[in-house]
């Protein structure tokens, strides 16, 4: 299969398994209303319920790209002090024919880098100090180039939206999960009470397998669009080589966002619950390419 038909094969799969995380969420919803008010109609408690849930997603989906540079403490880096980072970038969108994203920087001395905005037209990419300073240009040119692509896949539109449904999933499996058995209504079906429990439990390691699924075929496709950019997949083979040679590569940033960073921000062994494949595969797949 040709990379574009990869491509768009993935966006059809994302579809469907956003589609997966919206139904978990509804699940939720109507065993939450007939636990707490089973004598108000099903419909109406979906419909309350969904109208709050999608006013949740738009705000996250809209302000996002703004939270998430906040959360990790970047700044913005300007031509006069980043130069260099300007004309990479630069010459990747030329020849991409995208438009340059704003560029940011997180002081930190490990070697990673991610992207966010929800369309290439507002794009933005923040790379780490330790990635300017421990990458020679090839190996830094192949990181940008991978962040490029996820904004031109797409993946971070899809990846904020996942975020967000699984944020309200996980708030009211809290809810469900610590109050269900002192606060739910008298008259509520003895069924739903069994069902609340359930699906406390499971709906947020669903909804994370879901996410996870997402974004580690995500991260094996951007690999492969960037070094189709740069047209040197060695450079972020290399790359990912030193990341994996890294002392102490874990850093100290919020877990809600570690899905978006080029290697996973925490450990190196990838695991079920991994946000990334793991470094050995994704290398061996670049020096295949």
């Amino acid at each position: 299969m040709m990379l574009e038909d990869q491509i768009k094969w993935n966006k059809r799969k994302s579809y469907v398994l956003l589609f997966i995380v919206p139904l978990i969420l509804l699940g939720l919803i109507f065993v939450f209303g007939r636990l707490y008010v089973p004598r108000a109609s099903p419909f109406l408690i979906l419909a309350i319920g969904s109208g709050i849930s999608v006013i949740y997603v738009l705000f996250s989906y809209f302000k996002s790209d703004e939270m998430i540079l906040e959360v990790v403490g970047a700044r913005e880096a300007t031509e006069g002090e980043f130069g260099q980072l300007h004309d990479m970038m630069e010459g990747l969108t030329i020849s991409s024919g995208m438009p340059k994203p704003d560029l940011y920087v997180q002081e930190d001395d490990r070697i990673n880098a991610f992207a966010t905005g929800r369309k290439p037209e507002d794009g933005k990419v923040c790379v780490t100090t330790g990635a300017m300073e421990k990458l020679d240009k090839d190996e830094l040119e192949g990181v940008l180039a991978h962040e490029l692509s996820h904004i031109k896949n797409q993946d971070i539109m899809f990846m904020t939206v996942a975020v967000a449904l699984i944020g309200v999933i996980s708030i009211l499996s809290e809810l469900l999960l610590h109050s269900m058995f002192f606060g739910a209504d008298d008259e509520a079906p003895p069924w739903a009470m069994a069902a609340g429990l359930v699906l406390a439990i499971l709906a947020p390691i669903s909804a994370r397998m879901v996410q996870l699924a997402m974004s580690r075929k995500r991260e094996y496709l951007a690999d492969a669009s960037g070094a189709e950019m740069t047209r040197y997949p060695e450079g972020l083979a290399s790359a990912l080589e030193k990341i994996q040679s890294q002392k102490n590569s874990k850093m100290d940033v919020n877990k809600a966002v570690s899905h978006l960073y080029f290697s996973n921000p925490f450990k190196d062994k990838a695991s079920l619950f991994s946000t990334h494949p793991p470094l050995d595969e994704r290398v061996k797949r670049l020096r295949n390419m």
